[in-house]
């Protein structure tokens, strides 16, 4: 079986491509393929699939084989799969529905890729209690996957895997589906965003659709955008992820529509396994 592993903004997947339909995976194998001491190790893994109104279909599962959910690291990544097989319009479904893409540079082997994700019409605010602080304040949103968006100072020295990993595990309205957890510190003309993944359990290096919530949040927080068009009314936040910057514009209106995600997508290796 041939996969291909590609990351975005440090998020890494292995994909294959799928439309013939004979690639099969129960979540046990997934898992296996994602360990990173026993398989090949990514974050998640996706099959490009045919799909009968889009280009293709994105079926995304996390790394512990659970799936269900959109990726917006995946997304970039699977449409920057995409046109290395050839296919040059990126119109696709995802779980969450309706995706569209576009490729708007190739570097130095990277592919920066502007992706259409699922418009917000519902946040809320949340109260949970966390380790630190007892009582902590952050909103709830879906941006194709569950997200609860916390804003905090210090967020380099923050521990993003404890605090993430008690609000994922043990806050109750979250439970049974649970919810990733996102850190976010305002940072003058750009946001800090660190997750928490469920399915991965651990802080990963980024997470589209949660950088996606936290750009949401922030605006329902009254945090100023790096840019916002006048005439238009859309906004703009540069985003520093743990270790590259991502770019998330929408227009406010019904929470947040015409959303976009920007950020890069880059090849890794061919990977042959047999299972």
């Amino acid at each position: 079986m041939r996969f291909h592993k590609y990351q975005g903004a440090g998020n890494d997947f292995l994909i294959a491509d799928n439309r013939d339909g004979s690639i099969v995976l129960s979540a046990e194998q997934i898992a296996a393929l994602c360990d990173r001491r026993y398989g090949v190790g990514a974050d998640g893994l996706m099959l490009l699939e045919s799909s009968e109104a889009y280009d293709f279909r994105m079926t995304y599962f996390n790394s512990d084989g659970s799936g269900g959910m959109m990726c917006g690291n995946g997304g970039r990544c699977i449409v920057a799969f995409a046109a290395d097989l050839g296919i040059t319009r990126f119109e696709f479904d995802a779980a969450d529905g309706y995706h569209a893409a576009e490729i708007l540079e190739v570097k130095d082997g990277v592919k920066t890729v502007r992706l259409k994700m699922k418009d917000v019409c519902e946040i809320s605010r949340h109260d949970v209690l966390d380790g630190v602080s007892g009582l902590a304040e952050g909103f709830f949103l879906d941006t194709g996957t569950r997200h609860y968006v916390r804003f905090v100072d210090n967020l380099e020295q923050y521990d993003i895997v404890r605090e993430g990993r008690d609000i994922r595990m043990n806050a109750s309205e979250f439970l049974p589906v649970g919810v990733n957890v996102n850190f976010v510190e305002s940072a003058g003309g750009f946001i800090k965003v660190r997750t928490y993944e469920k399915g991965v359990e651990d802080e990963t290096f980024a997470c589209g659709t949660g950088i996606v919530a936290s750009c949401i949040a922030s605006f329902e927080n009254g945090v100023a955008p790096s840019s916002r068009d006048e005439s238009t009314g859309r906004v703009h936040y540069d985003v520093k992820a743990k270790k590259d910057s991502l770019a998330v514009d929408f227009l406010p209106a019904d929470v947040a529509s015409d959303v976009w995600l920007t950020g890069p997508a880059t090849y890794v290796a061919e990977i042959i396994v047999n299972i």
